[in-house]
């Protein structure tokens, strides 16, 4: 934890400011906090690996508690979920004491459920690629970027990677220009860790009020997630409030209670999204039409958003808010071929040796997942061959005169370094 986000931390009962505790739990490497306490008027709340911990619960206060009795690793265990189960704490510090550990080996420890599926393919699923595509052209404009960035209830970071790639990081700036928060300590771990090391990761809840002061994002984003939220209510206005004059609030892939879902949550109709948001001037957009623009004909059109009665029963639907009107263009997209982490065969895919060549099969991990996700076909191959050797480091060398061809249709990605 950077110690700028003081500057914008609030307590989310009382909303005043925090101060770090000078005791024995504080950890600090410059400005960056490692462990340590933080209070305000009516709270103490831990921060554990550089996250701080803005929450009210019984767990939270026995990490808590570890720290200030000097235990911090018995904290992280805590949070992590890993106190009373030996063997996976075993495995975890087995993990984490290796260089060669990547996000796909801890995730599996971490998360044993469906989710963790959802997270390890999530850089080439089709609503990832229609998110990005629409970051990607927002941040086209200079003040949807010119300040913080939030990504609430932001998993283990895939899309915060995307916000910070928005603004270049400049030469000697330290402060994390992208913030990720979510309720879960395990996923947050895992983005400081490997996904999105460079952003700042609040724990908190985004059923209460946000842990951050007034007017403090340019951008604020919620992809897929309210409508597992109950409290939709405080938190669009949270949201809003937490966003500045000019801020975009943007959420991809509202599930609708007109339209059939996968894992549905507890969904609204398109209008009563809408309402939600009304005083930020909030625009829908169709899902089906985002995502063969972006296919078919490389482009994020803000000039095509729709009534409520148009979206009818599409399954899902995009929200865009923003005072201002010159954000509601058509953006021509840009190829994305450098590379920032390191180039991975997209872990869809088997890969097997034949001769000098490398033949990749696109594989599902489960029935269930193709049934969600297999609008991914629409740019990834069932079968190709590749002249080179992909089962190990991967350089943009190797793949030749192919290489823009395998990265635009994402067989071959830019992955976080150590992702799988």
């Amino acid at each position: 934890m950077h110690t700028s986000l003081l500057d914008i931390l609030r307590c989310p009962f009382c909303g005043t400011a925090l101060a770090i505790a000078e005791n024995e739990a504080l950890s600090c490497a410059g400005d960056d906090i490692e462990s340590g306490v933080l209070g305000c008027e009516c709270c103490a709340f831990p921060v554990v690996a550089g996250i701080p911990v803005m929450m009210a619960d019984e767990r939270t206060q026995q990490a808590l508690d570890a720290l200030e009795a000097d235990r911090g690793d018995e904290a992280l265990l805590g949070l992590l979920g890993l106190s009373d189960d030996w063997a996976r704490r075993d495995r975890f510090h087995a993990l984490t004491t290796k260089d060669s550990a990547t996000y796909r080996d801890v995730l599996e420890l971490l998360c044993t459920d469906a989710e963790g599926t959802y997270f390890l393919y999530r850089f080439t699923d089709p609503t990832f690629v229609a998110a990005e595509a629409l970051l990607r052209a927002i941040g086209q404009q200079p003040w949807p970027v010119q300040g913080r960035m939030l990504d609430l209830c932001g998993g283990s970071g895939h899309l915060t990677r995307v916000l910070s790639g928005l603004r270049p990081t400049e030469v000697g700036d330290l402060v994390p220009s992208t913030v990720l928060a979510d309720a879960h300590f395990w996923k947050l771990w895992l983005a400081r860790r490997f996904t999105s090391p460079d952003s700042g990761a609040v724990c908190c809840d985004a059923n209460h009020p946000l842990p951050f002061s007034r007017g403090t994002f340019s951008t604020v984003l919620v992809a897929d997630a309210f409508p597992y939220i109950w409290h939709k209510r405080l938190l669009a206005d949270e949201m809003m409030r937490v966003a500045d004059a000019d801020g975009v609030v943007v959420m991809p892939h509202l599930h609708s209670s007109l339209g059939d879902n996968f894992s549905p949550g507890d969904r609204l109709t398109p209008a009563a999204y809408r309402a939600l948001f009304e005083s930020h001037q909030p625009r829908l957009f169709s899902d089906e039409r985002i995502f063969e623009d972006i296919v078919e004909r490389h482009v994020v059109d803000l000039t095509c958003d729709v009534s409520p009665e148009q979206l009818g029963g599409e399954p899902s639907f995009t929200l865009v808010a923003s005072a201002r009107a010159d954000l509601f263009r058509r953006y021509e997209l840009t190829d994305e071929r450098e590379v920032t982490g390191q180039l991975s065969v997209n872990p869809l895919y088997r890969v097997e040796r034949h001769g000098a060549s490398s033949v990749l099969t696109l594989t599902f991990p489960t029935t269930e997942y193709e049934a969600e996700f297999g609008a991914c076909r629409r740019y990834l191959p069932d079968r190709i061959s590749v002249d080179a050797d992909l089962t190990g480091p991967i350089l943009r060398e190797t793949l030749g005169v192919r290489y823009e061809e395998l990265r635009d249709r994402r067989v071959v990605i830019d992955a976080p370094a150590r992702y799988c």
